[in-house]
């Protein structure tokens, strides 16, 4: 071998010996490096997780304060209802007695079971079963 291959071989292997001498610097860092970014894409990751849970918790929170509102608003409108007709039956005792007198012709009225001596009720036995 002549003294220029030599020295081009001996360059060659220094060239070589550097090369791995930096991947075997660069690869740790690099490791590092990426870690780093991997972290901080985890985290990116959990906070958006976080901020869809807390969205979801507050529309659950505005769809129950809405139905609430929808309750109230009906019990207001039952109560208005309630009211209307407790207005009407209040001096209209005809009607009342109607009523009464027609529950009592249909059937369809409460049982209504009157203690007599002894405070023994008198049972009804003839009565439809269904």
């Amino acid at each position: 071998m002549s003294k220029s291959e030599m020295i081009g071989f001996a360059a060659l292997i220094l060239v070589i010996v550097i090369i791995i001498a930096l991947m075997m610097w660069g690869l740790p860092k690099y490791g590092i490096y990426k870690l780093e970014l991997q972290g901080k894409a985890d985290l990116k990751e959990a906070e958006w997780s976080k901020q869809i849970l807390i969205e979801e918790a507050r529309a659950l929170r505005d769809a129950a304060k809405l139905r609430a509102e929808a309750e109230v608003e009906r019990a207001k409108g039952v109560a208005e209802a309630n009211k209307i007709i407790g207005d009407s039956l209040a001096n209209n005792d005809a009607y009342l007695r109607y009523l009464w007198i027609q529950g009592l012709h249909d059937g369809s009225s409460e049982v209504i079971y009157i203690p007599t001596e002894g405070n023994l009720p008198i049972l009804e036995a003839t009565r439809n079963v269904r």
